[in-house]
């Protein structure tokens, strides 16, 4: 290699000023003016052509020259002066154009910045959310209504551009004077990058949901940020085998729920009970009616029975205690002056302890045998890893379930869960893409599944669910069929397309995990009595007939209480006839109850 010439090495280190941006560039101006100047300056005098001016004179209209790049006229002085100052404007006009470009070009790379979201985030006590997809708004809007009137600032960080973020939000969400939406472009798996949305000095963060790789690499990603304070970090995963380790996420102070499980067992309550869907999401959701932990006044000695008859515009659900969650407990457990109450109330400080009402409802004639609900048969259409606790999580009244465009390649364990369930497992065979295929199979059926398959693209699976779902309807319209169709849907914006008034419950993955955040993120310490209605052990929401529970005629809402508080259920609601549905009515309001009406219940099954 020939060694370099002066003429390399000049290249090579103005190549290198020049890559170094604006503000190298500005300093490379100067230098050339200020030489420039004292090279003009110097001519001058040496040559003679000063005339009467001294050499701060020269100096002071070399640089005014250079600076306005103004051409003097023949009387400034001798010829030689004027054509040296000549040269000095043309070297001033170049010097302009090429800082106006400079400055322009910098205004231009800031505007493009800020654009897309590259500053830093100076904030406290804010929320963090990781990942911003288009059409999922559930938890955005969830995080504004946990804020009800209070002050929040939202920090959005996410690959997307922030102007395009903003829009999508702008144009879907109402966000009300009291919330700020902060949006930023980051790399949702570089620390560096995360850690400029002020990771220090927020309240929690929450990873929108996504897929599980994309989940677990941006929790390995927030780990190292947290230093001498422990924030709270909240995450979505579908499987359980993809769960974060319980030590690291104890250490990281990471709370994490499995989703696949979670759904199937909403779809696996919901299939046999219409409408139930929409009590989970009652439950899940900041809008109407929750669950808090709250304290009263003169609570210290009551019974929970006693709650029960006289807290109105709340219903107790539950205690928390010594970090304990019990929740539906016996009549006779007292309540403590640390305890906190889980009440279930439009707003946390809703519940109002009435004076006392006494015990309407004689126990002897509220323990009377509730009869079951009759036995019905399912239809399941589709597969995935979810159909195994689908099967195990039915309630105890299904007798049979069809099995169709099951690929047979778990026959043993389903048929042993059957077995322990005492439920027919039948496979069929039938071309659901053929009305009388179809109709075959839909016949005799009283509740019909559609499981999303998790192998395919989202957007795939969800059009192969809506295909289903469109001639299912047709069917049920053409023939007078009276099945209940549970359909799971990935995606929100998809499951929008095809909602209707109709009795089907749609199970959105990505909606329901938003609002699982969104509540884990406000209220931590509720995580147990949430895992407790979503498992098949314990105290589950139900929508029980009242007609099967000897509940009906004209009763207050204490006496209504009261006798399913006998029979080991909370009341929360219920849903008339036509499908409107009422949650936490007033305790001295006189319902009345038809036989048909569906009452919306907490307890053991």
């Amino acid at each position: 290699m020939e060694k370099p010439t002066f003429r390399d090495k000049f290249q090579y280190w103005f190549d290198n000023r020049m890559s170094d941006g604006s503000v190298s560039l500005i300093r490379l101006l100067i230098l050339f003016t200020a030489a420039a100047v004292l090279l003009l300056t110097g001519l001058i005098i040496g040559l003679g052509l000063s005339g009467e001016k001294d050499v701060f004179g020269v100096f002071w209209d070399s640089l005014s020259t250079i600076i306005n790049a103004w051409m003097p006229s023949s009387e400034d002085g001798s010829l030689g002066y004027v054509l040296l100052m000549s040269i000095a404007a043309i070297a001033g006009l170049l010097v302009t154009s090429v800082l106006i470009g400079i400055v322009t070009s910098a205004m231009e790379e800031k505007i493009t910045g800020l654009r897309k979201g590259n500053s830093p985030v100076l904030e406290k006590d804010h929320i963090i959310v990781l990942g911003f997809y288009p059409g999922e708004y559930t938890l955005i809007r969830q995080l504004i209504l946990a804020a009800d009137d209070e002050p929040c600032v939202i920090v959005i960080g996410a690959e997307m551009e922030r102007d395009e973020m903003e829009q999508h939000i702008e144009d879907n969400i109402d966000v009300p004077a009291n919330v700020r939406i902060i949006c930023r472009t980051v790399d949702m798996f570089d620390p560096a990058s995360i850690e400029r949305l002020s990771t220090d000095t927020c309240r929690t963060i929450i990873i929108s949901p996504t897929d599980d790789n994309t989940t677990i690499k941006a929790l390995l990603a927030v780990s190292p940020l947290f230093k001498d304070r422990k924030i709270r970090v909240n995450a979505i995963t579908s499987r359980d085998e993809n769960r974060f380790p319980p030590n690291m996420a104890k250490k990281l102070n990471v709370m994490t729920l499995q989703t696949n499980d979670t759904m199937a067992k909403i779809i696996a309550h919901s299939c046999t009970q219409t409408g139930l869907s929409e009590v989970f999401r009652e439950i899940f959701n900041f809008e109407g009616s929750e669950l808090y932990l709250i304290r009263l006044a003169d609570q210290e000695g009551l019974t929970f029975m006693e709650l029960m008859s006289r807290v109105d515009h709340a219903v107790p659900a539950g205690i928390y205690r010594d970090h304990e969650m019990i929740m539906n407990p016996d009549t006779e457990m007292r309540v403590k002056e640390n305890d906190r109450i889980l009440v279930f109330s439009e707003k946390q400080d809703s519940a109002v302890l009435c004076p006392e009402a006494g015990i309407i409802v004689d126990p002897d004639t509220s323990r009377e045998i509730i009869r079951p609900e009759r036995d019905t048969k399912t239809l399941i259409f589709g597969h995935n890893r979810t159909l195994r606790t689908v099967l195990r999580e039915l309630p105890e009244n299904v007798q049979k379930v069809t099995l169709v465009n099951y690929d047979g390649s778990d026959n043993a364990k389903l048929a042993k869960i059957c077995a322990d369930k005492e439920i027919d497992f039948v496979l069929a065979e039938g071309n659901v893409r053929e009305e009388l295929g179809l109709l075959e199979l839909c016949r005799n059926a009283e509740h019909i599944i559609l499981l999303s398959s998790h192998d395919k693209d989202e957007e795939e699976a969800d059009m192969e669910t809506i295909f289903l779902l469109l001639n299912l309807r047709e069917l049920r319209e053409k023939y007078h069929l009276r099945f209940n169709i549970t359909a799971e849907m990935r995606r929100e914006k998809n499951q929008s397309l095809i909602a209707t008034d109709d009795h089907t419950d749609f199970i959105v993955a990505s909606n329901m995990s938003s609002l699982f955040l969104a509540q884990l993120a406000e209220s931590p310490r509720l995580l147990t009595a949430f895992r407790e209605l979503l498992s098949n052990e314990g105290n589950e929401l139900f929508m029980k007939t009242a007609g099967n529970l000897g509940c009906t005629g004209e009763k207050t809402v204490c006496e209504i209480r009261q006798i399913l508080y006998y029979r080991g259920y909370i009341f929360l609601g219920y849903m008339n006839a036509d499908n409107s549905y009422t949650f936490n009515p007033p305790l001295t309001e006189t319902l009345n109850i038809r036989k048909s009406d569906r009452l919306i219940v907490l307890g053991r099954n």
